[in-house]
């Protein structure tokens, strides 16, 4: 496939995955906020959720659901959907709210926390707050804004993509963090799933203070 090709099928892709977008817009919707969650699975660190909305004649191309995309690919994607998008909000719970409420519950609250940091954003610009939310496969019955969950969002909606880029950038910077308060665990690289490396760390030093207690009962 030639360069030429490759860019054209990238364009057409993007037209493609605002078709939620648009049929939100031509309601006289302006602000739509994509949302998406990762840190789901992971025996450590938090739950991280993003809130994004776009403008809509956003034109990076090649974002994507974060999972299809390399390491160096959504950080160059993170710092451009950043610096155009309308706002990009951040909500995370951590493994002890994890413990205490459920996997499921946590994220619906982070997810929460990243709309309201996206609302407030918008607002500080003056302008509206967020008006439709378009999420991936989760329905936020606590959350007062109309919106549209929808299966396999990240692949599906702009917006949601953006999202899932954001979270996905965000946390991965953490757990790199954490890697380096507790090493022996291989945070850096698994991000805190349960790789072998992960498990041997916990077999020989124990848990940390970011271990979610919940996910380790068959362990500990």
């Amino acid at each position: 496939m030639t360069k030429a090709e490759r860019q054209k099928l990238l364009e057409e892709k993007i037209i493609t995955m605002q078709t939620y977008e648009r049929d939100i817009r031509e309601k006289g919707i302006t602000y739509i906020g994509g949302v998406d969650e990762v840190g789901r699975g992971p025996l450590a660190g938090p739950v991280t959720a993003a809130c994004v909305v776009l403008t809509p004649d956003f034109d990076v191309l090649g974002v994507d659901d974060s999972k299809k995309l390399s390491e160096k690919k959504r950080e160059e994607l993170y710092d451009k959907i950043k610096e155009k998008a309308l706002a990009c909000g951040i909500g995370m719970c951590d493994n002890e709210v994890i413990d205490e409420i459920n996997i499921l519950e946590a994220t619906k609250k982070a997810m929460a926390e990243a709309i309201d940091e996206a609302d407030r954003q918008l607002k500080e610009k003056g302008l509206a707050g967020v008006q439709h939310l378009l999420i991936d496969a989760v329905s936020l019955k606590d959350v007062n804004i109309p919106q549209t969950s929808i299966i396999k969002g990240d692949a599906n909606s702009l917006s949601i993509a953006a999202a899932s880029i954001i979270a996905k950038v965000t946390r991965d910077r953490l757990m790199a963090e954490y890697h380096r308060q507790y090493p022996f665990y291989g945070f850096d690289s698994n991000k805190g799933y349960g790789t072998k490396a992960h498990y041997e760390g916990i077999d020989k030093y124990g848990i940390t203070p970011i271990h979610r207690k919940s996910f380790l009962k068959n362990i500990l």
